[in-house]
């Protein structure tokens, strides 16, 4: 208690302060990496116009509430006051698209990355640089604007993420980590810097405009992982604290996405490696060797924070049908009278699909909640469909769902893994998916066909990777890659399990999966005549 309280007291600590899209959440760790203090915010997004965003003004109401919340956390365990800290790193979540004019204007709503109306910009962008620009991306926002039409556009002087933003914010610095970036323009994985050629395609695409602005001009500067960008001001200071008590001046690291804090929080950045987070929603991301040797629309490819090439596959639906069974199941035994706990139920479900055929007995679902962009489907119809001669049981059918939950995940890895011979020799899981001890680690496994390790500090989150970014700014030794950092400081001696796939269940996922692929069809009758 008294080594944390010291190390309050004379700012011996990071701060990581990360906005996902469901809540705000700040960490302070101290000199041995562990979290001592947590505060958090509650927020949603708005739908405003046939936009998702959310108003700056609520960005900024909920950036203090966590930043009091922390202060309480702080009080309440160790009777001290948070003035100082060591170092501090803001998160958010990744793409989007937020401008402003030369006074520093907002020229429309922020669009958050869940927004799906660049789908013109997405294609003609991709065709132009011969490299997948998904629609989320900041350049597909803008070059979509400018195909609009709108009138927003020749005013811009600078376009950032929302990570970025608040960064400007607090420092006055218009910069970026390179993860971060990479979700709003390609990165030249030579320069760790926007890749030239590609700035000179765009800008000569839209030379015909006529704008007073150039690409290179409106887009933030781009930092690596160790390098310090700008300290918190006495503006962004109050901006952070209102009550007035947190000191200005603290070194602050690059901002960065929650991809790249993920891979951080994951030990998850060196080549060969990755990470998979597995929920509502599940994506995979891979630290490649080299560069793919084709354009894939179902691969987006960004960088860790320190710059090495990262495939990612994400797709937009995971447990959401599966928590909706496992639901009806707690319906089910609640009308006969019993007491449900739901971790029992989940963990009950989950182990019975261990006892399943492989192939789950030729049983086929789709978890489809909404749309699913890897398999070419703009909504989404959750299905169970069996033929007669099926092996219906509770195991097949939990294990059939458990598959299908990484169906889509699994059509992406296939391109990386078996059309582009990408290698990876561990992966870290975290989410949801993987609570129940060894069933979801195993299916990931199967479906990956690489070990999967969860390790216990999977929970702490991107904020307490953003917080990791700002102590390795701070404490790194000359030469000290990220990689090292986080293997020989922060995760020594961590312990995690891992789980080497089993070739059976490896042959019996592929099983699946073809079955799978060929029942599409069924899903899109769906779509076309279940309104």
């Amino acid at each position: 208690m008294n080594t944390v309280k010291d190390a309050i007291l004379n700012g011996k600590t990071s701060l990581g302060i990360e906005l996902g899209s469901t809540r705000i959440k700040a960490v302070l760790v101290d000199g041995s990496y562990k979290a001592i203090a947590v505060g958090n915010f509650d927020w949603e997004n708005q739908l405003h116009d046939g936009i998702w965003t959310y108003p700056l003004s609520l960005v900024w109401k909920g950036l203090q509430g966590s930043f009091a919340s922390l202060k309480e956390d702080v009080k309440e365990k160790y009777g001290v006051e948070l003035t100082k800290v060591g170092s501090i790193g803001i998160s958010a979540m990744m793409h989007g698209y937020l401008v402003f004019d030369k006074d520093g204007k907002q020229l429309v709503p922020f669009r958050t990355w869940r927004n799906t109306i660049t789908g013109e910009a997405s294609r003609e962008l991709t065709e132009l640089f011969q490299y997948n620009i998904p629609q989320r991306w900041s350049i597909a926002h803008l070059y979509q604007a400018i195909l609009n039409g709108e009138e927003h556009v020749p005013e811009i002087t600078f376009m950032t993420t929302l990570a970025g933003y608040i960064h400007w914010q607090l420092t006055g610095e218009k910069t970026l980590g390179v993860c971060e970036a990479s979700g709003m323009f390609p990165i030249d994985t030579a320069t760790k810097q926007f890749n030239e050629e590609m700035l000179d395609k765009f800008q000569a695409k839209i030379a015909d405009k006529g704008f007073g602005w150039k690409i290179r001009e409106i887009l933030p500067k781009v930092q690596n992982a160790g390098e310090q960008a700008g300290v918190l001001t006495e503006a962004g200071a109050k901006l952070l604290d209102p009550s007035g008590t947190l000191e200005s001046g603290i070194p602050m690291c690059p901002p960065e996405g929650d991809g790249g804090t993920g891979m951080v929080a994951t030990n998850s950045v060196a080549q060969r490696t990755g990470n998979v987070s597995a929920g509502t929603s599940v994506f995979a991301m891979i630290v490649l060797e080299h560069e793919l040797k084709k354009v894939h629309p179902e691969i987006d490819l960004v960088t860790t924070p320190d710059g090495s090439l990262v495939g990612m596959v994400h797709c937009n639906n995971c447990t959401s049908d599966l928590n909706a069974w496992v639901g009806l199941f707690k319906e089910f035994a609640e009308s006969f009278g019993m007491k449900v706990d739901m971790n029992e139920l989940f963990g009950t479900l989950y182990r019975k699909a261990l006892e399943a055929d492989k192939d789950c007995g030729g049983l086929l679902a789709y978890n489809y909640f909404s749309g699913e962009h890897l398999t070419g489907f703009e909504e989404g119809r959750p299905l169970f469909v069996r033929t007669p001669n099926a092996k219906f049981n509770l195991a097949n059918f939990m294990r059939v769902h458990l598959y299908t939950a990484l169906g889509a995940l699994k059509t992406g890895l296939d391109i990386l893994f078996k059309e582009e011979g990408v290698e990876a020799d561990e992966v870290m899981g975290h989410g949801g998916l993987f609570k129940t001890k060894g069933v979801g680690q195993s299916i990931m496994a199967a479906a990956m066909d690489v070990p999967v390790t969860v390790m216990e500090t999977a929970g702490e989150g991107g904020a307490w990777g953003i917080a990791l970014l700002a102590a390795y700014m701070k404490e790194k030794k000359e030469g000290e890659s990220l990689g090292d950092y986080l293997n020989n400081r922060v995760f020594a001696g961590e312990k995690g399990e891992t789980l080497a796939p089993d070739p059976e269940d490896v042959k019996g996922f592929d099983a699946f999966l073809a079955r799978y692929t060929e029942g599409l069809a069924i899903e899109r009758a769906a779509v076309d005549h279940l309104k």
